[in-house]
């Protein structure tokens, strides 16, 4: 009971605890995914974001496509911020109304094509990785091998 008589509620804490990739970890998920392109014969740009979708590590093989460079950290943004996939995106929207299927894929830095992958440890998402320069396939697989550097597979 309070002073005033009436019953006390329980003080919840006003804050959550955020795991997140850290700047090592992101920094080796870039490499791993690049040297997996110098084995597909491919340029990439390869991107790592924390869980709310901020940039940790980048990496541009030189001749890699400058347009690239923003879509893959987008990539990796998309796959943070909703968990999953970007290249899950054209299945998921399918069972969605009209309104959300054309509106979803209009949103800033919304990217629904593969080649972003959510990172995910111990049921936890830590973060996301973008990759972009090859085929939808090719920027998969690069993110995939900087996944597995770390032990980590793709959800």
């Amino acid at each position: 009971m309070s002073e005033s008589g009436a019953p006390q509620q329980e003080r919840r804490p006003a804050s959550v605890a955020l795991r997140s990739i850290d700047g090592l970890a992101a920094h080796e998920i870039v490499g791993a995914a690049v040297r997996h392109a110098v084995s597909l014969g491919i340029r990439i740009n390869a991107a790592v974001v924390d869980p709310c979708g901020v940039l940790i590590a980048f990496l541009r093989m030189p001749g890699a496509p400058l347009h690239s460079i923003e879509i893959a950290i987008d990539k990796a943004y998309t796959a943070a911020s909703f968990g999953l996939p970007t290249g899950a995106w054209s299945t998921v929207l399918e069972a969605h109304a009209p309104a959300v299927r054309q509106g979803l894929v209009l949103r800033p830095r919304f990217i629904a094509f593969g080649g972003g992958l959510p990172i995910v440890e111990g049921g936890e998402r830590l973060g996301g990785v973008g990759v972009s320069g090859g085929s939808e396939s090719e920027d998969e697989a690069c993110a995939r091998a900087g996944l597995a550097a770390l032990g980590l597979a793709a959800e």
